[in-house]
């Protein structure tokens, strides 16, 4: 019995010695626990398991050394225990290049992939390295602080910032930790309730004290024991109903402050480079092998799919357009770091799936647009950023010649049988894919009336575009590239002998897109390329085709091109653009909504039957009342103006400014009573402009001067009358145009100083065409409401 006990009694001393690192252990690895929710898998966690129990062991085996000493080593470690986890995750992640290289890129970006990536995420090289960093020098602080020092509490503070970090990351993307966090101060608890250290002897190290010390040091431990023990309830009743309130509120989610990948300016609107291809049409962008594993036998092709009645039955997507302003078709996606399995998107009621897998090489396609499929499931083979709503890809890195990667998608095929009866969406979730800027030129929603009206079901609408383009329209690989409003209304309108009646698939999904959402068809424009499946992807076959959503079944394309051989109609046959009413005269506009004031009126009448007051007394009080109403109307007006005007020139991106600013002169132009058409070119409403300013300076000076806008095109011309003519509006408004027309013909390419010397040139004009006008209609110019109502809505 005498000889067991110093074995239990060392069993003992190993066993309290144990639980410290053990629980140094526990701690740390909890963070990985509570992280590894928004991981798919459980790698992570493992790997920070691994790092939490290296860095503490390390430190126990290593407690003999000097402390100095104890860091190198344990840092050493660290880099082994490290680039094996980046190993395994590259060798799970099927990631190519060798480890120095994928090491190097996730040192680099770590941090931004970590808090950009796709929930559940991937654990990549980049999405582990911080985690598994973090955990080993919060276990080699914590272990070297409590069991060096003997300080537990603070050896536990690394831990816990570890513990409260990954909570913060994880945010709102996974349920909250309740159990984790019960398990932390559990294990906190009995690290804390284990003696580490002994009297020598094992007895009471008070025992050889005086009995009147010995009584004062227990009076003073015990004293510190219970303030000690009334300060934590304290904190306890003051903390814990807080603490309990922040259980079910919503956490802060970090990467909203962190800028997920971008694209590239040329991505943002690939639609423009439909025309380039066009042109090159040999150039070779990739190489594709496609198999269709769940196939199911040929058969007739999809009413809504004409197209696919070829062998080039595959669409390859590349960039799905959901935002249009009235200048550019943009891409507008959020795209976040994804794995290779990407999450699973809502496959639409009424519609199959079928599996689609591609082996694609990239040649000489640039950008960072990714192509695949609709809508990818997995991608394996390089790095990939996804947009969950539109289903598309980039490369943050940007695609490079010879890059190979492998695609398996999910393919939707709606039921063509419910189509004619579908409707489509409304509300606020599908705003964006209804809305429609303004400036819509007339012609173009009479156009879209008209088919609307003799359509009433959804899909026999689209129909009705789609046969209207088809029909009317010739394709040619030259036509410049362009789908702003003006764009398209030449295209739509212009004289087939002049170049306008033709266009690309640029034009024609722009248009259909457009008319679409005048007729309340959910549209959007998708670039891409229409292939066999099977070998190279030229520059030919890239082409944009618009969809439209409808209810069950999802996004269904429409194909607006002309049939091959097919000889189009005149536009003229079936529509005439001219306006149905002629534009209104300016001249009872002024007075119309000054003089119209009934509540004044009413007013005036109401106290007849008050005998209180006399006669001069009700009309004093009606005149009064009636000044301050069209007194407050005018100064309404004026500030609306005022504002509209500054909107225009100094909000938005220098494109929008440009044609804000070629606006004020349009509207300058009606207020002068010489409005313009919407089918006249800028150079052409620039003539008018020039024109008109000449015929109101000669009416001013009382036929002395010379109607002749050449000029006004002189910058140094003098008036007779000894005025300085000098303003340069006259031939700015041609400059204006010029940079009317780069907008839309090259959409992106406009500078601020541009869109400033946009402002002064139309600033100065409307300025000098006011100040040409009689005193009267100088007064009413500036409150004038016409602007404001063709700010509001469109003209009909």
């Amino acid at each position: 019995m005498g000889r067991g006990t110093p074995v239990v009694t060392l069993a003992g001393r190993v066993l309290r010695a144990a639980v410290l690192p053990l629980a140094l252990i526990g701690l740390t690895a909890l963070a990985g626990v509570v992280l590894g929710r928004v991981y798919a898998g459980n790698l992570l966690t493992w790997l920070v398991i691994g790092a939490a129990a290296g860095s503490v062991l390390v430190s126990v085996a290593a407690r003999r050394l000097p402390s100095w000493l104890v860091a190198p080593v344990s840092v050493a470690a660290m880099a082994g225990w490290t680039l094996w986890s980046l190993r395994m995750a590259a060798t799970r992640a099927e990631l190519p290049g060798g480890l120095l290289e994928v090491s190097a890129d996730a040192a680099r970006n770590g941090i931004p992939r970590l808090l950009t990536a796709m929930i559940p995420v991937e654990p990549t090289p980049d999405t582990v390295l911080v985690p598994v960093v973090a955990a080993w020098l919060a276990g080699l602080t914590g272990a070297e602080v409590a069991l060096r020092t003997g300080r537990v509490l603070l050896g536990y503070l690394p831990a816990a910032g570890l513990y409260a970090a990954a909570l913060y990351v994880v945010g709102p993307n996974a349920e909250p930790a309740v159990g984790s966090t019960v398990v932390f101060v559990a294990v906190a608890a009995l690290g804390l309730a284990t003696p580490t250290r002994t009297a020598a002897g094992g007895g009471d190290p008070s025992a050889e004290l005086t009995p009147g010390v010995r009584a004062a040091v227990r009076l003073r431990l015990a004293t510190s024991a219970a303030l000690g023990v009334a300060l934590v309830v304290g904190l306890v009743a003051l903390l814990g109903p807080v603490v309990a309130e922040q259980v079910d509120g919503r956490p802060v989610d970090p990467r909203r402050y962190v800028e997920p990948p971008q694209v590239q300016t040329l991505d943002e609107n690939p639609l423009i480079r439909i025309s380039g291809w066009a042109l090159h049409p040999e150039q070779k962008l990739l190489d594709v092998s496609t198999e269709r594993p769940d196939a199911p036998p040929a058969g007739p092709p999809p009413e809504a799919d004409p197209a696919a009645d070829t062998a080039r039955s595959v669409r390859i997507r590349l960039a799905v357009l959901s935002d249009y302003d009235g200048v550019t078709w943009r891409v507008g996606a959020t795209y976040r770091n994804a794995g290779r399995i990407l999450p699973a998107a809502a496959v639409a009621r009424d519609s199959t799936v079928r599996t689609v897998r591609q082996q694609i090489s990239v040649a000489e396609l640039s950008g960072r647009l990714l192509p695949a499929v609709a809508t990818p499931r997995e991608v394996s083979g390089a790095r990939v950023a996804y947009d969950p709503a539109s289903g598309t890809l980039i490369r943050p890195e940007g695609l490079t010649p010879g890059l190979r990667y492998a695609v398996t998608s999910a393919e939707e095929r709606p039921d063509q049988n419910l189509l004619a009866s579908a409707n489509v969406p409304a509300g606020e979730e599908v705003a964006r894919v209804l809305r429609v800027a303004d400036g819509v030129p007339d012609p173009m929603r009479r156009l879209a009336t008209q088919l609307a009206e003799e359509n009433g079901a959804p899909f026999a609408r689209a129909s009705a575009i789609e046969q209207f383009l088809a029909e009317h329209y010739r394709v040619v690989a030259d036509a410049p590239s362009g789908h702003a409003y003006p764009n398209l209304g030449f295209f739509l309108f212009g004289p087939r002998n002049g170049g306008g009646q033709e266009g690309t698939s640029e034009q024609f999904a722009a248009a259909f897109a457009v008319l679409g959402r005048l007729s309340g068809l959910p549209t959007r424009v998708v670039v891409g390329f229409r292939t066999s499946g099977q070998g190279p992807v030229l520059a030919g076959d890239a082409y944009a085709w618009p969809e439209v959503l409808f209810d069950g079944l999802g996004w269904v394309p429409f194909d607006p091109l002309p049939r091959p051989d097919n000889e189009p109609r005149p536009v003229e046959e079936d529509f005439r653009p001219t306006p149905e009413d002629p534009p209104p005269s300016e001249a009872p506009a002024p007075t119309a909504e000054p003089s119209a004031s009934p509540e004044p009126a009413t007013a005036a009448d109401a106290p007849n039957g008050n005998d209180g007051l006399s006669t001069p007394v009700l009309v004093a009080g009606g005149s009064g009342g009636l000044l301050l109403v069209v007194g407050a109307l005018l100064l309404t007006l004026l500030a609306m103006r005022r504002s509209l005007t500054r909107g225009r020139l100094v909000r938005g991106d220098p494109g929008q400014r440009i044609a804000g600013a070629w606006r004020e002169v349009t509207d300058a132009l009606r207020l002068a009573g010489r409005p313009v058409g919407d089918d006249l070119a800028a150079t052409e409403v620039a003539g008018h402009a020039r024109q008109t300013l000449a015929d109101a300076r000669l009416a001013r000076s009382g036929g002395d001067a010379v109607a002749d806008p050449g000029a006004v095109a002189d910058p140094g011309t003098v008036a007779p009358s000894g005025t300085a003519q000098a303003d340069a509006s006259g031939p700015a408004v041609d400059e204006l145009a010029a940079l009317l027309n780069q907008v839309g013909f090259a959409p992106g390419a406009a500078t601020p100083d541009q869109a400033a010397r946009a402002a002064e040139v139309a600033t100065a004009y409307v300025a000098t065409l006011r100040s040409a006008r009689p005193w009267w209609r100088r007064l009413l110019w500036s409150v004038h409401p016409t602007p404001l109502r063709r700010a509001r809505r469109s003209p009909r």
